[in-house]
């Protein structure tokens, strides 16, 4: 007598198995179909680029000592807000509207909801950030092409300047996303972000112990200011302390969101 054995079947992956790439594409799907996204971010770039214009067109020698990048991208103080509130819209904009509950309920690990957002925002915040200086900065040699701030992009310095600026602004903006994550509100991550980035330093800075000037330095928005500047001045850090600085301020206000976020019901 002869037995025959049946195979196992092979399993089947299904379809819509949840895969980081298909979160990924999820959260870039969102974020482009926004109209707030792109209303946010042309408004950032056309404060970049007009300030630009308008600092190129009327210098007239006065602001000699500036940095050239720091002088033409002035603006960025502006957009920052800008992108800033963008990164808040994107995290905390879904507990506001309730879209949180499918995100996690289509994602119930969490936590790829989180990196997918900071990824493809991050992504999207550097490219168009980077491209917008260029433009202000071809757009204000235009003027400054005859005076003591001439440069050209092959010139040493120049496009690291360029890129570390658009590096400053996506990781601060990284740490107002996370506050969004953090807080769930998009009024309460706005005043978060004003208040502890950008005002806080400004309030220390009138204490002139010697350890808090020097740990100043390490702030985001110090830190910024070293990181998209040609020059370093003598109270500044270098570009690459500024940038791992930055990285760790964005880096520890994700993990603490990343944290509460498997913590808390939603």
């Amino acid at each position: 007598m002869t037995t025959t054995t049946t195979p196992t079947p092979t399993p089947t992956p299904t379809p819509y198995a949840v895969t980081p790439r298909r979160v990924l594409h999820s959260e870039w799907h969102k974020l482009r179909t926004l109209r707030s996204t792109w209303f946010t971010l042309a408004i950032a770039c056309a404060l970049v680029i007009t300030v630009g214009a308008i600092m190129g067109s009327t210098y007239d020698g006065d602001d000699s000592e500036i940095d050239t990048i720091t002088f033409i991208l002035l603006g960025t103080q502006l957009s920052q807000i800008c992108v800033a509130v963008l990164g808040i819209l994107i995290t905390a904009g879904e507990y506001s509207n309730g879209m949180i509950r499918a995100s996690l309920t289509a994602v119930p690990r969490r936590l790829p909801v989180l990196w997918s957002k900071a990824t493809v925002f991050a992504t999207l915040a550097f490219a168009l950030t980077f491209a917008t200086n260029i433009v202000t900065f071809l757009a204000a040699q235009i003027w400054l092409s005859d005076t003591d701030k001439a440069l050209s992009l092959t010139d040493s310095g120049v496009l690291g300047a360029l890129a570390g600026n658009a590096a400053a602004v996506t990781l601060l903006s990284l740490v107002a996303l996370a506050l969004g994550a953090l807080l769930r509100s998009v009024p309460a991550g706005i005043g978060a972000f004003v208040g502890l980035v950008l005002i806080l330093p400004e309030v220390l800075a009138m204490i002139s112990a010697d350890f808090v000037q020097d740990a100043l330095r390490y702030f985001p928005t110090k830190a910024s200011e070293s990181l998209g500047s040609i020059t370093q001045t003598g109270d500044s850090i270098s570009p690459t302390a500024a940038l791992i600085s930055l990285i760790l301020w964005a880096a520890a206000a994700l993990a603490t969101s990343a944290f509460l976020l498997k913590r808390r019901d939603v």
